[in-house]
């Protein structure tokens, strides 16, 4: 993750990444702002989806697959669509290249804060805390962490101010939410009027 390529000869994403997951903005900088290093930092996000659809493609589930797919597809790319929409009208496009790289490689912070959750709900447990309450501890820290990761790496990223950010967060979570839930939840919805008429 380091070395000469779509990062910089100097930069670092895993220091980057480190720096940026504890709160320290220096680590803004270990991020290429090119659209090689944006594409660098998607492709292993696409990865996984499209070894998990393989998968299920080979095990004949083929709708299912594509389905699962698409959703996840949405998911990856509607926040540096809506995130750049965002920063056109605010004036920082220029910046929005290295945001948004920073933002996909920090997505794999997210499941080490959950290790380390897991960890302290397991301690909490022991002394004596329910599995709900400590199940809860972790779905609340883990949600509270992601919101805070990506509220701090667009304050840095596009150096706008904390209401903006807290503003660009919303935006893009509750817009890629809808995008990835919608379709299916309408779908539903029509099903169950189709059976009720019938």
């Amino acid at each position: 993750m380091s070395g000469t390529g779509p990062f910089g000869g100097s930069r670092n994403v895993l220091f980057g990444i480190v720096r940026l997951a504890s709160g320290r903005a220096d680590g803004i900088v270990q991020f290429g702002n090119s659209v090689q290093a944006f594409l660098g930092s998607l492709a292993p996000l696409i990865a996984f989806p499209l070894v998990g659809g393989g998968l299920m493609l080979a095990e004949g589930r083929g709708l299912s697959a594509l389905s699962e797919m698409l959703a996840t597809f949405c998911a990856l790319l509607a926040p540096p669509v809506l995130s750049y929409w965002l920063a056109r009208r605010w004036g920082r496009e220029a910046l929005w290249l290295r945001f948004a790289t920073a933002f996909n490689w920090c997505q794999w912070a997210i499941p080490v804060a959950t290790a380390a959750l897991l960890l302290f709900a397991g301690l909490l447990m022991r002394l004596g805390l329910s599995n709900t309450a400590s199940g809860l501890v972790v779905v609340l820290g883990l949600a509270g962490y992601g919101l805070w990761l990506h509220w701090f790496v667009a304050v840095k990223g596009l150096q706008v101010s904390a209401i903006r950010s807290a503003l660009l967060v919303f935006i893009v979570n509750f817009g890629t939410a809808v995008l990835v839930a919608g379709p299916g939840l309408l779908a539903l919805g029509l099903g169950s009027g189709v059976h009720s008429n019938g």
